[in-house]
């Protein structure tokens, strides 16, 4: 698969911050997700051990949830953790990843933030750029803004919002299980977004095609 490589992730904080300030203005979240035109969605998620970066990326058909493909790739850890500069962290393994995909997904789910960010720039919205396709970020924990505790039936939510704006949603996608919390990378909009992310979720608290790249990155980067 080609993407477009955007700039160097060996930055310093200061730069980088620069960076995702300059490259948030080419976002766009309010284009509308048809799920009848939706064939592959893929599933991102990273583990970092042993300083070792392990991307993985996992298509599956849609609206079957039949996994078509797996990728998963593995790099020295160069950059350090630092809250709101996790692509800088895991972008190298994930571009170098998505560049060894055979079949091109209609959408991304990332597990991360897409523009639930201080600078609207989590890795779903940041990585969005690079891949130029459809991209979300539904993360397990609450990183910033304020919201309300939605109902607890499936599909329920409730907005998040941060420094007066409207960043994402917070989502039951199970009946009294905690929530996610979901926000458009790039290319998407929130309506479809939810929609997918409930299509994706037959059982579980965790979209499937994130749960499976969760589970194919735990497995690449067990020890032996």
């Amino acid at each position: 698969m080609k993407i477009q490589e955007l700039h160097e992730w060996d930055l310093s904080p200061k730069d980088a911050i620069a960076l995702q300030k300059k490259l948030a203005a080419r976002l766009v979240s309010a284009s509308p997700l048809d799920l009848n035109r939706i064939r592959r969605v893929a599933g991102v998620d990273v583990s970092v051990k042993r300083g070792r970066t392990c991307a993985c990326v996992v298509v599956l058909s849609f609206p079957e949830l039949e996994i078509i493909e797996t990728v998963c790739l593995q790099r020295a850890t160069s950059y350090p953790y630092i809250p709101g500069l996790l692509a800088f962290r895991e972008g190298p393994a994930l571009a170098a990843a998505f560049r060894e995909l055979r079949n091109e997904p209609d959408v991304f789910i990332f597990d991360g933030m897409g523009q639930m960010h201080p600078r609207r720039m989590g890795i779903a919205a940041h990585l969005g750029l690079w891949l130029e396709r459809p991209t979300i970020g539904c993360g397990k924990r609450h990183y910033i803004g304020e919201y309300q505790q939605p109902g607890n039936l499936k599909g329920c939510s409730e907005v998040v919002t941060y420094q007066g704006e409207e960043v994402g949603l917070v989502l039951r996608t199970r009946p009294n299980v905690k929530p996610v919390y979901v926000s458009v990378g790039h290319k998407a909009d929130i309506d479809g977004a939810v929609h997918l992310l409930l299509a994706c979720t037959p059982r579980f608290r965790l979209p499937l095609p994130i749960r499976m790249a969760h589970r194919a990155a735990s497995e690449a980067c067990a020890p032996g």
